[in-house]
């Protein structure tokens, strides 16, 4: 896509919770201006990142999440965000009749699944509240955009495709340009990270990569994973209940899709 005249699309990107995040900023100002706002902006999204993720992350022996996990801390002494993050997370498992849950099959509590997301919601109440109306930002894949890149047209979020990592499956448009207004995308699935996803009851997962579009980032990124362990019944529960789209990739990649995904524009 490309910007009009008078408005430049300048990125930055910056690696945080095991990929790598980019701000894209739409400007209509001057050059070193907009340099100036984008350098501040990644700087304070960068923090928040980075903040979650040592608070969060089970890679990182000394994470609060590592100590819940080890039985350090229990969870009703854990600090406010930890807790707060687990009560948002116990609410989705409950939304989705346990297709979504914060607890592994080992016991551990593991609030990856959503820290990500929270962290994308957050920054982009920060961009609002810097002034920053039109932005893309991308957190491996997964994306939350505000206002328009140009002209008043739509974000465009590639989605891969899963059996072929160098390819898209198409462009999926987002924000107040196009024709549905949702502004997130995320995708969850086995065919980057193997199967870290557990599907209800007995079997593997139906799908190999489910992508949601959604109007908020964590509804979006929860219902992705809940409908890859609930397969289809969960695909139309989300659908039915939250007013998403999907686009659902199964294991001999026949898809399946949501009318707003046949036709998106």
């Amino acid at each position: 896509m490309q910007p009009t005249s008078s408005r430049q699309l300048r990125a930055r990107t910056f690696h945080s919770m095991g990929t790598v995040v980019s701000l894209t900023v739409a400007s209509g100002t001057s050059a070193q201006t907009a340099v100036d706002e984008l350098e501040s902006a990644v700087d304070v999204v960068g923090s928040i990142f980075a903040e979650l993720d040592l608070t969060f992350s089970l890679y990182r022996e000394g994470s609060e999440a590592s100590r819940v996990a080890r039985g350090e801390i229990t969870l009703p002494n854990a600090s406010e965000s930890m807790q707060e993050s687990y009560a948002e997370a116990a609410e989705w498992r409950v939304a989705t009749d346990g297709a979504f849950t914060p607890d592994r099959p080992d016991g551990i509590l593991d609030l990856s699944g959503i820290v990500k997301a929270q962290a994308m919601r957050e920054a982009a109440l920060t961009l609002a509240a810097l002034g920053l109306h039109d932005w893309c930002l991308n957190a491996g894949g997964d994306v939350v955009v505000s206002g328009s890149p140009g002209a008043g047209q739509p974000w465009l979020a590639g989605i891969v495709d899963p059996l072929e990592r160098q390819a898209l499956l198409g462009a999926y448009p987002l924000g107040p340009g196009s024709k549905l207004g949702l502004r997130a995308l995320a995708t969850s699935g086995s065919a980057e990270r193997g199967d870290h996803i557990w599907a209800l009851g007995s079997g593997r997962p139906e799908f190999v990569q489910v992508t949601v579009a959604a109007r908020d980032i964590v509804t979006a990124d929860v219902l992705a994973t809940a409908i890859v362990a609930g397969g289809t019944r969960m695909l139309d529960r989300a659908v039915d209940i939250w007013g998403v789209e999907v686009l659902a990739v199964r294991k001999e990649n026949t898809l399946l899709a949501t009318p707003g995904f046949r036709s998106p524009a």
